[in-house]
């Protein structure tokens, strides 16, 4: 069973062609250290002249074809920036398009009408019919005295790979003799009632295809095959962590409903809770009172009440003789949920505080004193919390605020503050698309507060251009006429913090001009200023003194001023999408109706519209973060802290949703009945499962 796994861990240097040169350069610029990462190495795209497809058989997967055809029909189309050419092209079996964004003059010039041509290219299916962007074409009479070649695979590579030689062709060559070595055997890894009810071809066949595809057809199979395999995998790891946790990791038991919950909740709650608010709350109780560990990720958007449901889970713990802590990216946030806490139990008789980088000595020693006896009820902090000298007495539960921000090793720290693993409920305000939860947060459980409290109005969001900004501040000054206050961001990119400052400085002495003193006051706020005149400011704003805040991005997380009704976004094309959506949710936490305008330049590239387009028509997080993961792929939405997170060889969790479902539905069929794979028609799996945990280079796994 072993013996193809066996041949596949042999260093790249052993295969005949490549050499100890070439070899380093593998793995240096591919990571290519072993026969299995070779062949690993998915082509990017086919190059395929073996032969001439007909309209009809077109198929979604993005190849470069050739076709027969004539050009019956040619048009100009006004596009927002510029013209495309539009040429229909047809055969027997149908019509497609032919479209060209640059050359127009020439190409009309040289195209003849109702002549056969072959035309060559990608194609792409797009508003319902394919279309090839600047195609290669010649007209069929050229084209038959040519000579041709077969369907090429195009691999991943480098400049640096180009430059000493190892070219395409060159791995193409090495990979032709990693199959004759293999005699392109390779050992099975998924079930035989999978590969039945999936109609999925074998491991063999579909590596081989993969490399050399016999036709489009079998390319289709083979991408799909491999892209099942490798998400399934993965999905089958994050479900067995969580299944295993709930068996084997015992939990604190929450089972009674004590004086702190039931009093807070008939007495202190400032409103009424919403359904989602309740839905939520009912699922963590049952968490806490299963026996398990509680392993939640907690998502709702800015506003919707994510504090509130947080505080709850904490007066369970309490009432439960258990600690708790909460730990917040920031101290500006920390700081703000220590206030907000503070304010809501008042009365209670809970004892809380604070610690963060900035705390001073003989606070700690208060605070490491009064853990340690039990006195200390509730411990906000930042990750200084983390460090080995805090010790909790019994720490039943804790909350961690923004996940992303935290690395999975500081999410592990929290686990040895106790002898019983604390619960833990993760929270973000940063939507995380559907996609993305299922594959990074697969081990956690899922809860979505998704209605926002009774009362709040949804901002209003409009683009402006420069060109409009006096009308702008028209509105802003009858907003303040109504004794509403505004905030003015200003983006804050590091490499050019001169030049923002400058952005910053130029905004603030025309906002100044345009509203003078005494009738108006301005603060301001930069990442130049220190920490104390910072607060002051900030201190200023909150408390009205102000009526316009004019910032860099620190007010992106958690500063709440429920009076301020305007956010203004200055150069907005130059923020990411989650950026401008959490930006904007500073503002709508009144019940008064908010703006959020976002001002750019005429000059827009197509994703900065995009991502304006999306803003101005939608205020759901979810719906924004997927557009933001098309926009820029999972890599970047997650921040450098889990880049690798991801790893996919062929599979690409935006575009390959459908087949995540399906690798994820399976994957938990399988579970359900069989949880450690011991069943007689799982042992494939369960022997593949082992293998991929023993060589983690087969698969980067997931944290």
């Amino acid at each position: 069973m072993n013996k193809s796994l066996n041949i596949l861990q042999t260093p790249i240097d052993y295969l005949k062609g490549v050499g100890p040169n070439r070899a380093g350069l593998l793995r240096k610029e591919l990571d290519i250290h072993t026969y299995q990462d070779l062949i690993n190495l998915f082509p990017n795209r086919y190059i395929d002249k073996t032969r001439y497809y007909k309209i009809k058989e077109l198929q979604r997967n993005g190849a470069d074809v050739q076709i027969i055809g004539k050009i019956i029909h040619l048009k100009t189309v006004e596009q927002k920036r510029g013209k495309r050419l539009v040429a229909t092209f047809a055969d027997d079996t149908g019509t497609m398009e032919l479209v060209w964004f640059r050359g127009h003059k020439w190409i009309k010039e040289s195209i003849k009408i109702n002549q056969p041509y072959v035309v060559f290219g990608k194609t792409n299916w797009y508003n319902g019919v394919y279309n090839m962007p600047h195609p290669e074409m010649e007209l069929l009479e050229a084209h038959k005295q040519s000579i041709r070649t077969a369907m090429q695979p195009v691999y991943p590579s480098t400049e640096k790979l180009n430059n000493k030689g190892i070219t395409n062709r060159v791995v193409n060559k090495v990979m032709q003799q990693l199959f004759i070595e293999t005699r392109g055997k390779f050992q099975e890894t998924l079930s035989n009632p999978l590969l039945t009810e999936l109609n999925l071809i074998s491991k063999s066949e579909a590596l081989f295809n993969i490399h050399f595809p016999k036709s489009q057809e079998l390319l289709t199979k083979a991408q799909f095959r491999l892209k099942f395999e490798e998400l399934f995998y993965i999905q089958l790891q994050l479900i067995s962590k969580n299944l295993v946790r709930k068996q084997k990791i015992k939990g604190l038991v929450f089972d009674k409903v004590g004086e702190h919950f039931s009093e807070f909740f008939n007495h202190h709650l400032p409103f009424e809770l919403t359904n989602a608010q309740k839905r939520v709350i009912k699922e963590i109780r049952n968490d806490l009172g299963s026996g398990a560990q509680m392993n939640r990720l907690l998502q709702g958007d800015v506003g919707s009440g994510k504090t509130m449901v947080a505080l709850m889970s904490m007066l369970l713990a309490l009432d439960n003789g258990c600690q708790t802590c909460l730990i917040a990216p920031t101290e500006i946030l920390a700081q703000q949920h220590y206030n907000g806490l503070l304010e809501l139990i008042k009365g209670l008789g809970i004892n809380i505080n604070l610690l963060t980088g900035s705390s001073k000595a003989s606070e700690r020693k208060t605070i490491h004193e009064t853990l340690e006896s039990g006195e200390l009820d509730i411990l906000i902090g930042t990750h200084a919390v983390l460090e080995d000298k805090v010790k909790f007495k019994n720490l039943g539960l804790a909350i961690i605020d923004e996940q992303h921000r935290f690395g999975v090793a500081q999410r592990a720290k929290m686990w040895h503050k106790n002898n019983t693993p604390p619960h833990v409920l993760v929270m973000t305000a940063t939507p995380i698309p559907r996609t993305l939860a299922m594959s990074l947060y697969g081990d956690l459980d899922v809860s979505v507060i998704d209605e926002l409290p009774p009362g709040r109005k949804p901002v209003k969001t409009v683009h402006r251009y420069d060109s409009n900004r006096l009308k702008v501040f028209r509105f802003l000054k009858d907003e303040i006429e109504k004794g509403r206050q505004v905030y003015i961001v200003y983006p804050l990119i590091q490499e050019s913090e001169k030049l923002d400052y400058k952005d910053l400085m130029d905004g603030y002495e025309s906002i100044a001009r345009e509203f003078p003193q005494p009738e108006y006051q301005i603060s301001i706020v930069h990442g130049q200023m220190k920490a104390a005149d910072k607060d002051h400011e900030m201190e200023r704003f909150v408390s009205g003194e102000t009526q316009i805040m004019v910032a860099t991005t620190v007010i992106e997380v958690g500063v709440n001023v429920p009076n301020a009704s305007v956010m203004i976004i200055e150069s907005a094309e130059r923020f990411g999408l989650s950026q401008l959506h959490q930006l904007r949710g500073r503002v709508g936490r009144g019940a008064e109706q908010s703006f959020c305008i976002l001002m750019t330049g005429h000059k827009l590239s197509n994703d900065s519209k995009t991502r304006l387009e999306t803003m101005v028509s939608s205020n759901d997080g979810f719906e924004i973060a997927e557009v933001d993961l098309k926009l820029r792929g999972p890599g970047d939405i997650m921040g450098t802290q889990q880049s690798g997170v991801l790893n996919l060889k062929i599979a690409d969790i935006v575009k390959d949703n459908d087949i995540l479902k399906t690798a994820r539905y399976y994957a938990m069929r399988i579970l359900k009945n069989d949880p450690n794979l011991t069943q007689e028609e799982n042992a494939i799996l369960r022997y593949t499962y082992t293998q991929l945990a023993k060589h983690k280079n087969i698969w980067n796994y997931i944290s």
